[in-house]
C-alpha cells in the first residue's frame, strides 16, 4: 500500500514537471539585458531610448531681483539651501549661478567642451538644481567668467596675454591668475559653446563676465596680440571688444538665447574705455541686458567730491546710473536694458541693510527697476532683501 502511494506521487511530480516543460517552451524567447559603456540594451532587438524632455526656460522677469551664488557654494545642498531660505519670502525673483568661474573650472559635466575643465568646484547635479530652482518660480541665470581663465590661459599659453619679462609665458594678474588674450579667436568659440550649453541645461540666460582687458596688476608687464588700429574713432582694445560682442550675438542670439553683460561701474560716467576696451554705447546694441558694476567701493576716491564713494551709497549709484540711462536714450536703446551690479559685500565701509536699500532707492530714482546683489561669499541678510 504504502509502495503504490509512492510510485503514485512520483507520477504526478513527473507529470507536473513535464507541464511546465511544455509551457515554458511554449513562450517567447526572453529577453536578456546587460550593460554596455553605461547604457541598457536588449539582445533580441533593440530598446528604444526615450529623447530627452524639452529643458523649460522661465520669461524674463519684467523686474529681475537677483543674488548671486558661487559654484562651490551651488555645489553643496546644505549651504545653497540656507541661500534659498534667505531669500525665500522676499522680493528675490532670480539667482545667478557660475558656469565658469575666475579659477576656470567649467561647473558643470561639460559633453562638448575639450580639457582642461580645472579642477575647482563642480555642481554635479546643475540640472536638477536648475530644475528645483524654476519649479520655486526662480527665474536661473548662468555666469561666465570670460577672458580671466588661467586654466586655459596655463593649458594654452600662446593665447595668454603674455609677459614682457618672461617671455612664453602668461602675464598674471595681482591675484596671481593669467588671462586669455581677448584677440585669441579660437576661444571665442569655446565660449560660445559654454553658453549653449548652459542654455540646454536649462538656465534662463547667460551671462559674460570679464569681457574686458585685464587691469589689475603690473600693465607694464603686459603684452597684448593688439590687431592695427581701423578706425581713428575708436581703439584697438575697443575694436577687439567690439568684434567679440558682435561675434557672440551672431552665434547665440538665432537661438534665442538671452544674454548679458557686465561692464565696469565707471562706464556709465566714462566715455573712453578705460584702458579695457568697455564703452557702454559699444556693449549695448548686442546683449539683451546689461549690467554696470556700480559697487561705490570700486570708484576713485574723490569720484563728484566724496574723498570715500563707499561710504556714499545712494549718491553715487543715483549718479551713475542716471548718466547710464541718459547715455542709453541717447542711444535709442531700451532702458529696460540697464540692471546694475549693487554692492552688498564690505568694502571701503561697512554695508548695512540701509546701506543696500539706498543702493536700490537710487535704481528706482533713476527710472530703473531691476538689480542684482553681488557678495563674493554670498552671506546675504534677509533684511537687505
Amino acid at each position: 500500500m504504502k509502495a503504490r502511494w509512492i510510485v503514485s506521487l512520483f507520477a504526478i511530480c513527473l507529470l507536473l514537471i513535464v507541464a511546465a516543460y511544455i509551457f515554458i517552451s511554449s513562450q517567447p524567447p526572453a529577453r536578456i539585458f546587460y550593460l554596455d559603456r553605461s547604457i541598457l540594451a536588449a539582445s533580441s532587438s533593440a530598446a528604444a531610448i526615450p529623447a530627452p524632455l524639452p529643458v523649460a526656460h522661465i520669461k524674463t522677469p519684467v523686474a529681475v531681483k537677483a543674488v548671486y551664488m558661487t559654484a562651490c557654494l551651488a555645489s553643496e545642498s546644505r549651504l545653497r539651501e540656507a541661500v534659498l531660505t534667505t531669500i525665500s519670502g522676499t522680493e528675490i525673483n532670480s539667482l545667478m549661478i557660475d558656469l565658469k568661474d575666475y579659477t576656470g573650472t567649467i561647473a558643470y559635466a561639460s559633453t562638448t567642451l575639450l580639457a582642461p575643465h580645472g579642477t575647482g568646484c563642480r555642481i554635479y547635479d546643475l540640472p536638477a538644481f536648475v530644475a528645483e530652482l524654476h519649479s520655486k518660480g526662480v527665474y536661473v541665470i548662468g555666469r561666465i567668467t570670460v577672458f580671466q581663465d588661467p586654466v586655459y590661459a596655463t593649458a594654452h599659453p600662446a593665447d595668454a596675454v603674455q609677459s614682457r619679462s618672461r617671455p612664453g609665458h602668461p602675464w598674471l594678474d595681482r591675484n596671481g591668475l593669467a588671462y586669455v588674450d581677448p584677440d585669441a579667436r579660437e576661444y571665442w568659440d569655446r565660449v560660445v559653446a559654454i553658453a549653449k550649453e548652459g542654455y540646454s541645461i536649462g538656465f534662463d540666460e547667460i551671462n559674460f563676465d570679464y569681457i574686458r582687458f585685464p587691469s589689475d596688476g603690473d600693465m607694464s608687464d603686459a603684452l597684448f596680440a593688439l590687431p592695427p588700429v581701423r578706425s581713428a574713432s575708436t581703439t584697438p582694445k575697443t575694436a577687439v571688444m567690439d568684434e567679440f560682442f558682435s561675434y557672440l550675438h551672431s552665434k547665440l542670439a538665432p537661438s534665442g538665447i538671452v544674454m548679458s553683460a557686465d561692464i565696469f561701474g565707471q562706464t556709465t560716467v566714462n566715455t573712453d574705455d578705460l584702458g579695457i576696451g568697455q564703452i557702454l554705447e559699444k556693449v549695448l546694441p548686442y546683449f539683451d541686458y546689461v549690467a554696470p558694476m556700480v559697487y561705490p567701493s570700486h570708484f576713485i576716491n574723490g569720484f563728484e567730491g566724496y574723498a570715500n564713494p563707499a561710504a556714499y551709497p545712494y549718491e553715487v549709484v543715483k549718479i551713475s546710473m542716471t548718466s547710464a540711462v541718459e547715455r542709453a536714450a541717447m542711444a535709442t536703446t531700451s532702458l529696460e536694458k540697464l540692471r546694475p551690479w549693487l554692492q552688498a559685500f564690505n568694502l571701503g565701509a561697512t554695508y548695512t541693510p540701509a546701506m543696500v536699500h539706498a543702493e536700490q532707492k537710487a535704481v528706482y530714482d533713476s527710472g530703473l527697476t531691476s538689480w542684482m546683489l553681488w557678495d563674493a561669499a554670498n552671506r546675504y541678510n534677509k533684511e537687505e532683501l
